[in-house]
């Protein structure tokens, strides 16, 4: 393996491990402090999240892309912006990282670090949220101004957290990873599929609709168009 293929792929792994360390730790914190007040907790998880988000993908855009999520890195290969030799290793670093950082928050908060969760998160509802979600997040990827991607995904992300029905999964990754955690922030393993497959209808409609907006234009002609 070449030493800039593993450097994206360790990129990849460390992103993604962090954000469900933050995700999933966080949502263990806030639990805790919240007293019981599940809108407090879900206030205190979309903080950290938004937060943290846009630091790992400020800190690791240069390495990787910053991905961290399949469905992002399937849309990225399929526009040639991601060699297709390097999906399945983007895949596997995605997802081995998101069962890590599920691990590495139960230790730093002295939980059991091997666990399944058992909240159950399904329904027609809970799925049309996901593709929601992800068809929105892969808009905003696919259409932010340059250096304005890591700020626009993150309030994006913390904004979904409260308008969609699921808490804005919106990653394939997010929810392997969750599956690990019987917390606040965890995902019953039976309702993984239901919320992958919705996640990747999301990303072919966020291409499409990104499609149908047309190219995006320099902001300078914007800023123009609308002053007149």
């Amino acid at each position: 393996m070449q030493a800039d293929t593993a450097r994206k792929l360790l990129g990849e792994a460390l992103g993604t491990m962090g954000l469900l360390a933050v995700v999933i730790g966080s949502g263990i914190m806030a639990e805790r402090l919240a007293g019981g007040n599940a809108a407090i907790a879900l206030l205190a998880n979309t903080l950290a999240t938004v937060g943290g988000l846009y630091i790992l993908i400020e800190a690791l855009g240069p390495v990787s892309g910053a991905h961290f999520n399949p469905a992002v890195s399937l849309v990225m290969a399929s526009r040639g912006e991601l060699p297709r030799r390097a999906l399945a290793p983007y895949i596997g670093a995605q997802l081995l990282g998101a069962m890590l950082g599920a691990w590495l928050a139960h230790a730093m908060f002295d939980a059991p670090v091997f666990q399944f969760a058992t909240q159950v998160r399904g329904g027609t509802g809970q799925w049309i949220a996901e593709a929601v979600a992800t068809a929105g997040l892969l808009v905003v990827i696919l259409r932010s101004p340059p250096g304005r991607v890591a700020a626009m995904v993150a309030c994006y992300i913390g904004a979904a957290y409260w308008f969609t029905a699921s808490t804005s999964f919106a990653n394939p990754a997010a929810s392997f990873g969750r599956m690990f955690s019987d917390s606040f922030a965890g995902i019953a393993p039976a309702s993984v599929p239901g919320f992958v497959f919705a996640q990747l209808i999301g990303a072919a409609l966020g291409v499409a609709l990104h499609a149908g907006l047309g190219a995006k234009r320099p902001i300078a002609s914007s800023q123009q168009e609308s002053s007149k």
